[in-house]
């Protein structure tokens, strides 16, 4: 087994959070290793030191690997051999946490994939911008949509101008899981993401806000200029918001909006786009991601499939795919091509060679500051009634 890069063996990789009732966890682990490119062979999967040890066998991480904290699990893997210790670690705990635990990563010297919301707040986004860009480490964040093929292909498209100047956006993600107040009857998912200590300034906006929000910066590349938001309580005693919407400029002159419920009677993960440009338009969802619509005045509406094979298929949604038409990809897989793009990098860190930090295929540190500026701007916006906010951030990239 090789790796794609210019190393001939599989990345080490460590898990923190990802422990008994986790979700998220289990996703990190399973898109790390679709491609065989990695193994996990270390974890912290718990606060609670006595779970983080228990957990260990569901992923098949040895006992002796199996640590009772974050700080063990650094302080442990940076003491080993450099063929025994870990490449990087993957962070899938609550919000609050990400901060401490990347920052202590970066500092040990290890490559992070950490779980978007970024941080907790803006300040704590800035600071680790700063200790990654002294590092040389690889940071990615797993806005994982966009890994999906067609999310990747309207990117190239859109780049290449084949849609012309891009006039608007539209992005949403509904769903309505927390329509009750699941948080009350002790739900782990939802005691969390509603609580303000552990979720940050915003609950609705920052859990899935930030992915539509994310989705359509990634896909058009353009920047943002200012904001009016309104964000909502509609479950009556709950914390956060459960429901948004805003309004954004950007430096073009393009309008974009974007929607969030979680208390959206009968809907799951249904998050989708449009993007209008002067010469086409175009439209996707993560409910059925392996079709685009592609629309111009005048001609029938096309439908792009998910086929590498296709001659619609341009280089990047090639790059994304691994089966044959026909075949759905999904949620895994995109997951996986955040992990397969990071691995490049690491690869290119491991052998010594200077690699992309700033303009990467996958989400990275940089755009993790831009979403923790996107949720306090936000908030910031609703609680003076909508009033326009500035957008524009120093980290912000192309």
């Amino acid at each position: 087994m090789t790796t794609n890069g210019p190393i001939n063996r599989k990345l080490r990789m460590a898990l923190v959070g990802g422990g008994q009732g986790s979700f998220i966890g289990r996703v990190h682990a399973t898109a790390a290793v679709l491609d065989n490119r990695a193994a996990l062979v270390a974890g912290a999967l718990s606060s609670d030191p006595e779970r983080a040890k228990a957990s260990a066998a569901d992923y098949d991480i040895p006992p002796e690997r199996a640590y009772g904290s974050y700080q063990e699990l650094f302080d442990t893997e940076k003491s080993l051999p450099e063929n025994e210790r870990i490449d990087f670690v993957s962070i899938a705990t609550p919000n609050h946490t990400h901060f401490p635990i990347a920052k202590a990563a970066v500092e040990a010297g290890f490559n992070v994939i950490c779980d978007k919301p970024m941080t907790f707040d803006l300040a704590e986004a800035e600071a680790l911008a700063k200790l990654v860009a002294a590092s040389n480490v690889v940071f990615a964040v797993s806005h994982n949509y966009t890994g999906y093929p067609l999310v990747r292909q309207a990117r190239q498209m859109i780049l290449s101008g084949e849609l012309g100047e891009i006039n608007a956006i539209r992005a949403s993600y509904i769903q309505g899981w927390l329509r009750s107040r699941l948080e009350d009857e002790d739900q782990k998912q939802a005691a969390w993401r509603t609580d303000p200590k552990r979720s940050g300034a915003a609950g609705c906006f920052g859990d899935i806000g930030t992915h539509a929000y994310n989705l359509g910066r990634y896909m058009t590349g353009l920047l943002p200029d200012s904001i009016s938001c309104n964000l909502k309580i509609f479950a009556e005693g709950r914390r956060l918001d459960d429901y948004g919407a805003a309004l954004i400029r950007y430096e073009n002159g393009a309008l974009g909006t974007v929607t969030a419920s979680q208390i959206s009677h009968g809907r799951e993960n249904d998050m989708s786009i449009e993007i209008d440009g002067a010469k086409g338009a175009i439209q996707w969802r993560q409910e059925e991601p392996n079709v685009m619509i592609v629309r111009q005045n005048g001609k029938p509406h096309q439908m792009y499939t998910r086929d590498p094979n296709a001659p619609h298929a341009n280089t990047a949604q090639q790059a994304a795919c691994r089966l044959p038409a026909g075949h759905p990809e999904g949620f895994f897989e995109a997951f996986a091509n955040i992990y397969r793009a990071a691995f490049d990098n690491m690869a290119l860190r491991l052998d010594g060679q200077a690699f992309e930090q700033v303009d990467t295929v996958y989400p990275n540190v940089y755009d993790g500051v831009e979403g923790m500026y996107f949720i306090q701007q936000s908030v910031a916006s609703s609680a003076e009634n909508g009033a326009w906010l500035p957008m524009k951030h120093d980290c912000a990239r192309k």
